[in-house]
């Protein structure tokens, strides 16, 4: 993750803002966020400012629960890049209410040190707390401000007291980008300008993600050669919906007597699904057709998934999945839910398939189809080509462009 050496500070004009960025305590975090910008890195010189939550009892707390707010180091250089991590008083409970404050009161002194080293904006990501800091940052130290809102805005905004709050945020934000047209949308309701949102999807690179041989990848992970393999890919969180999916083997099996079905991920910050998940397998029956991988780096990823025949993600909540897009680039179809930016992605009937979210008698119907389908996996290839990264970093980099060349300060967050 980290490389050994420093790097000399260099002038930077733009500054990444978000507490979810990969790390060496945390190296799966926000993949997709670093995917994105160490691209635009390559146009415009760029820091990362990760803020960590931290207070002074957290290493007893990590005592009983060792992943517990992993310590990152201060500074990682990422690709030549510097990624700062300052932590941030962030108490456990109601308290973490408090978070947007502090975390723009510990990053206040790094952000105007990057100031007086050229940066001319703070990008944000994730509305709240995040772009909630951003903005105040932006206010203090007289920097434009944009935000992107990438999917836990949707529960936040059903929340009565940070409501209010994403709306001050966007209302006082530069410019508002969503990884997807639901989010713009929700954005507007919040109040946002139209013209100041603009959807910036995410892509995929399809240099990482590609197919390779299926008969070789199904014996890397010992599954047979004319198996049928369902896959997901994702934190085994109750979210992402695994044991979902896991519900419908059952009836699945009666109709497709070797299937199999591969679970990519591990535990996240947000909770840690695996002995629910392995207790669900034992009550249905489905040792040795359940197979959880763990997690694994994103160039591993093209094994499995060209080991499969269907995606699936039976999940409660998305932006814009780019695991979608990585799962296209191997060929693969999707079955997925009715949230979030899902059907702006799967948007297709050749591409896969978008169920109501809850319906387990659809996903199973779905999944079954999917199963017995002759997909024209090359419609799938070129849909996947279609949306690599290039498009969206083109449009990032001409939006920061305009955004520089003016003199616009976030405003409307004095005194709250």
């Amino acid at each position: 993750m980290a490389e050994a050496g420093t790097v000399e500070p260099r002038r930077v004009d733009l500054v990444v803002f978000s507490s979810l960025f990969p790390s060496a305590a945390r190296p799966g975090a926000g993949l997709f966020i670093r995917e994105r910008m160490f691209r635009v890195a390559q146009h415009r010189p760029l820091a990362v400012v990760s803020p960590q939550p931290w207070f002074p009892g957290q290493s007893l707390i990590r005592r009983l629960r060792p992943g517990y707010r992993p310590s990152a180091p201060v500074l990682e250089i990422q690709q030549g890049i510097r990624v700062y991590h300052p932590r941030f008083l962030a108490l456990p409970g109601l308290l973490r209410r408090l978070d947007g404050m502090a975390m723009a009161l510990g990053s206040f002194f790094l952000l105007r040190r990057l100031r007086a080293e050229g940066a001319r904006l703070i990008d944000a990501h994730f509305t709240y707390p995040d772009g909630e800091a951003a903005v105040r940052l932006g206010r203090w130290l007289g920097l434009p401000v944009t935000v992107t809102l990438r999917g836990t805005e949707v529960p936040h905004s059903r929340d009565p007291v940070l409501r209010p709050r994403l709306a001050r945020t966007l209302k006082a934000a530069t410019r508002v980008f969503s990884v997807s047209d639901s989010l713009r949308r929700l954005a507007l309701d919040l109040g946002a300008a139209d013209e100041k949102t603009e959807v910036v999807g995410n892509g995929v690179d399809i240099g990482v993600f590609q197919p390779v041989e299926r008969t070789a990848a199904r014996a890397r992970f010992e599954l047979p050669a004319g198996a049928r393999v369902l896959i997901s890919v994702g934190g085994l969180v109750e979210r992402k919906g695994m044991h979902r999916v896991i519900d419908c083997l059952p009836a699945l099996l009666m109709r497709h007597p070797d299937l199999h079905y591969l679970v990519v991920g591990g535990g996240s910050p947000e909770g840690d699904l695996r002995p629910e998940l392995d207790a669900q397998v034992a009550r249905l029956g489905l040792a040795g057709r359940v197979h959880f991988l763990g997690a694994l780096p994103p160039e591993e990823l093209k094994w499995p998934l060209s080991a499969s025949d269907v995606f699936v993600l039976a999940t409660r909540n998305e932006g814009w999945a780019n695991v979608f897009l990585e799962a296209m680039a191997c060929g693969l179809p999707v079955v997925t839910t009715d949230v979030g930016g899902n059907a702006e992605v799967v948007c297709r009937a050749e591409l896969g398939s978008v169920v109501p979210f809850g319906d387990a008698a659809a996903l199973r119907q779905a999944l079954d189809a999917a199963l017995n389908a002759d997909w024209n996996r090359a419609a799938i290839l070129e849909y996947a080509r279609a949306n690599q990264w290039d498009k969206r970093v083109a449009q990032l980099l001409s939006a920061f462009e305009r955004i520089m060349n003016t003199t616009a300060v976030p405003s409307g967050l004095a005194g709250k």
